[in-house]
């Protein structure tokens, strides 16, 4: 846990500080903080901590829901710093997907529980794809993955950051997989369901990127689409 990277969004700046000195006081690393809604999206998206704390309130028109819904589709892990809010928020963070909460006021040992549990919980739920190409050895998430795609005796694994060109079919790459998380759209091609940003008539789409979607797969695409 000393390791853990952090980056703070809060827009009280004698509570960011009182938070960087207790996590630095527990072992934590600190990469940054902001008050506001741009200037954490930019470095967080440079320093890419281990873990964010986002404050609700935040300066300027975007607050931290609105951080939190880019986190989520960054597939970055956070916690909400919050007090008492208005219902209109309480329903909007419910559409997030935070890794919990944590209750101002807090104690030093609250907030350094608060983390290491949501984390702990993190690290035990998280899946991995394993796998070696151009020899070297690789583990990455399964909640960065966007799709694979079949090149005859080969598959690429196709992430935001880069794609991979793994000397594995597609079917022994799917037996890693999430079924839940995961569905085969068409002989070539399996997809994460998180990701899909659009469904067509014959395809969807992923990135900009159109992917065909056989007939026969169709109706359980959409039922499992409906419930994600």
């Amino acid at each position: 846990m000393s390791k853990l990277n952090i980056y703070i969004v809060e827009d009280d700046p004698i509570i960011a500080i009182t938070i960087e000195t207790a996590l630095k006081k527990q072992g934590y690393s600190i990469c940054g903080n902001a008050d506001n809604f741009e200037e954490a999206i930019a470095e967080i998206k440079q320093h890419t901590p281990d873990l964010v704390l986002v404050d609700i309130q935040l300066d300027g028109e975007k607050d931290g829901v609105d951080l939190a819904e880019c986190l989520d589709k960054l597939e970055m892990p956070y916690l909400y710093l919050t007090s008492q809010t208005d219902p209109h928020t309480i329903k909007r963070v419910k559409e997030t997907r935070p890794l919990g909460y944590i209750v101002k006021p807090f104690t030093e040992n609250g907030l350094r529980t608060n983390i290491e549990i949501a984390w702990n919980n993190y690290k035990n739920d998280e899946e991995y794809l394993t796998f070696s190409a151009n020899n070297e050895y690789y583990k990455i998430r399964q909640s960065q993955i966007l799709y694979l795609k079949a090149f005859d005796n080969y598959c690429y694994v196709m992430t935001t950051e880069r794609e991979y060109l793994v000397p594995k079919t597609l079917k022994h790459l799917e037996t890693q997989l999430n079924c839940g998380k995961f569905i085969k759209t068409h002989r070539s091609y399996i997809v994460n369901l998180l990701k899909i940003d659009a469904l067509r008539t014959d395809s969807l789409l992923i990135n900009d990127f159109e992917i065909p979607v056989s007939n026969s797969k169709k109706t359980k695409l959409k039922q499992l689409l409906q419930g994600k």
